[in-house]
């Protein structure tokens, strides 16, 4: 692990938890533009760890600190996202500048490191989001290309697989017990960009909802 220290971050909140794990995509031309922004004082934002295309991890902020990355978010009723996660940068050129595929030597380097934060805080496998999920009306990482599959057979999060029969529960209502803000708008295409990502369109198909049903039974809180 590279030592890149930010000095962008403060205090956690007195006895909050750290429960959740959030990805991010750098959106930006290059790692290096993304590296000294994120330990830039004047950007006043940050992550804990970025990790390059290459695989190599480079650790910004202190686990125990909160860091500067969620922005203004939500998940489950709470409002302070990064007063209670660890944000984890992967360099990725985003939709502005190209984006592509996350490389093998990412992910493989990827893996390991949240399985490690997973184990270190218990954070439950319904709280490993991406930023899309807590900011659905203004961010897309770390976007449909990202293999959140995988990460769920690694023991990282959630993965639906579709129930035979449809529920009667509207999704407005499911959402909101996954975690997501239903008062905003991008919520039903943030949900399909993480977890029916063949198809982001904002439309409630039968699939989605069997993705919903699926994801909602399988909550672990």
């Amino acid at each position: 692990m590279i030592e890149r220290p930010s000095p962008n971050h403060n205090a956690r909140p007195p006895d909050a938890p750290i429960d959740i794990l959030l990805m991010h995509y750098t959106g930006m031309e290059t790692a290096e533009i993304a590296l000294a922004r994120l330990c830039d004082p004047a950007a006043q934002v940050s992550a804990h760890y970025t990790i390059d295309e290459d695989g190599s991890v480079y650790w910004h902020v202190p686990e125990d600190r909160r860091a500067w990355h969620a922005g203004k978010s939500f998940w489950a009723g709470e409002t302070d996202v990064n007063g209670r996660s660890i944000g984890i940068e992967l360099v990725n050129p985003g939709h502005e500048f190209g984006y592509r595929a996350f490389p093998e030597a990412q992910m493989a380097a990827l893996i390991p490191l949240a399985q490690d934060i997973i184990a270190r805080h218990a954070i439950p496998a319904a709280r490993v989001l991406g930023h899309s999920d807590v900011a659905p009306d203004r961010r897309q990482d770390p976007g449909e290309l990202f293999d959140w599959a995988r990460l769920a057979e690694a023991g990282i999060g959630l993965w639906p697989t579709a129930t035979a029969e449809r529920s009667t529960a509207d999704a407005r209502s499911m959402l909101a017990r996954i975690g997501y803000d239903v008062t905003v708008g991008g919520v039903i295409a943030a949900f399909q960009r993480h977890f029916r990502p063949a198809k982001v369109d904002g439309v409630v198909d039968a699939e989605t909802h069997a993705c919903l049903d699926a994801l909602t039974a399988a909550l672990d809180y």
